[in-house]
């Protein structure tokens, strides 16, 4: 907890780095400039290394998912970034539903997914459906999961296919959309 005092009935920050305005009204946000992996020179690769990293510990998650394309070089006899791209553009959902709250009432609005969400959830879906196989390493289970979403198979995209049914299923509340 921040060492705050009290002044004019509004707490205010002892150290000065927080003001009212910074605290009432919260500015733009800042993104942080990723560098390319230092492999392939790609940015989307490097995201996805971020997403695989725990604790810090970007070497190991680098070894993961170079070792998971070098499987998947091994196994498709296709360069491991197609197939990633393809992964990746079918793992990502054209709509989702956002919950509204109307009229006393929560509906379920679909949505259409823009861009950079459109790569976060597929990246995580493809991530969370390589973690869900068990017995294998993290590689293997990453690589065959990629090959699945890029065959339009796997995990990543049966989660796809329930969220567009969702969005579809509840099409009635998309004049909620605004």
């Amino acid at each position: 907890m921040e060492p705050r005092e009290r002044r004019n009935n509004i707490f205010v920050c002892l150290h000065g780095r927080h003001t009212l305005n910074n605290i009432m009204a919260r500015g733009k946000i800042t993104r942080h400039p990723i560098t390319p992996d230092p492999v392939y020179n790609n940015i989307d690769i490097s995201r996805f290394i971020n997403q695989i990293m725990r604790m810090g510990k970007k070497t190991i998650a680098r070894k993961i998912v170079y070792g998971a394309f070098d499987i998947m070089k091994e196994r498709t006899k296709k360069e491991p970034l197609e197939v990633f791209d393809l992964a990746m553009k079918n793992a990502a959902p054209l709509l989702e539903v956002k919950s509204k709250r109307i009229g006393g009432a929560n509906y379920q609005v679909p949505i259409e997914v823009k861009g950079e969400r459109k790569v976060a959830l597929a990246t995580r879906w493809i991530i969370l459906g390589a973690k869900s196989k068990k017995g294998k390493p993290m590689a293997e289970k990453l690589a065959e999961e990629l090959i699945d979403a890029s065959n339009n198979a796997g995990w990543a995209i049966k989660k796809k296919l329930d969220t567009h049914r969702m969005a579809e299923a509840n099409r009635a509340f998309a004049h909620f959309a605004w």
